[in-house]
């Protein structure tokens, strides 16, 4: 797929109030553009719906809802039953939160719509921590890293696996993205409209002020995330787990880039001490063998269908 292949048309007027080099506006950018106008987003607390400045005003050339954190899926649940009563069919309810609002603050409900197969495609733009509020740390932030509620040695846990857990509600598409990999986000995207059911994707979106790196490092610093692989791109479609991108060839591990290359652009990994940083490799490693379990199955099942 070639740039030139990506649609021209924008679906967000310029004046964002982003901050510069934001992560998580191309990750909604690229979004919109996969899915087009017939599209109705539910957006909660965080910094998207700061982005979206102060009513009347948006940026939005769709329809857009704002809500509290933990209602994503089910003010998105209300949408669909709503445009199913009005008989309005080819709409794409979308809910577009952050890690915060979507691994801790909206679990419940996403797995509730979820469990009720609710035909809505929820999109976590995950930028590892709060960063709307101060960049506290989320659910999704990785061990090891400082935050305002972390600030001496770091996250002591791992990064919650929220595309497994969403996997595990065995709903028929589940995806990982990074904004620094515009196709393979923008196909993820695409395929997932057209899928009915409850459909997932997780966008890893580098954050500037939050990750403490300077603004122009966003796609560099988002590319070494995948490449040494604290992030796998991958998709898992009725069950069937595949790694996508640049992922395909990292499940190796000497074909990746040394972790250190990733931790060193970023202020918030400056407090790793070489024991912490050999612990996060082994949560990377034991991540990495779960994904090769994954895709051997899917292999050998396909094997045995053929």
């Amino acid at each position: 797929m070639s740039i030139l292949s990506l649609p021209e048309e924008e679906y967000l007027y310029p004046g964002c109030g982003s901050c510069p080099g934001c992560g998580s506006l191309l990750a909604l950018r690229h979004t919109l553009k996969a899915l087009g106008k017939k599209t109705i987003f539910i957006i909660p607390a965080g910094c998207i719906a700061a982005v979206t400045g102060l009513f009347p005003k948006t940026p939005f050339k769709v329809p857009m809802f704002e809500t509290a954190f933990e209602t994503t899926a089910s003010l998105a649940s209300g949408v669909i039953a709503a445009l199913k009563m009005k008989g309005k069919e080819n709409v794409t309810v979308v809910g577009f939160a952050g890690d915060g609002g979507t691994h801790d603050i909206g679990i419940q409900a996403l797995s509730g719509a979820a469990e009720r197969e609710e035909n809505l495609l929820y999109i976590c733009y995950d930028n590892e921590a709060y960063m709307n509020t101060g960049m506290q740390r989320s659910g999704a932030t990785p061990f090891g890293t400082t935050t305002t509620t972390t600030p001496i040695l770091g996250k002591k846990v791992n990064k919650k696996d929220l595309p497994l857990i969403m996997a595990a509600h065995k709903i028929p598409y589940v995806a990982t993205a990074c904004v620094s990999y515009p196709h393979d986000l923008f196909k993820k995207v695409r395929k997932a409209k057209e899928i009915i059911g409850t459909r997932y994707i997780q966008i890893l979106s580098p954050c500037p002020p939050g990750w403490r790196y300077n603004i122009n490092q966003t796609i560099e610093i988002g590319k070494l995330a995948v490449r040494t692989g604290m992030w796998a791109l991958f998709e898992i479609e009725n069950g069937k787990f595949r790694l996508t991108g640049r992922s395909r060839g990292l499940i190796n591990p000497t074909k990746r880039k040394p972790i250190q290359e990733y931790l060193n652009l970023q202020g918030r990994f400056r407090s790793l001490r070489e024991k912490q940083i050999e612990i996060l490799l082994d949560q990377i490693n034991n991540q990495w063998r779960t994904y090769q379990d994954l895709a051997s199955k899917a292999r050998a099942l396909i094997n045995n269908i053929l």
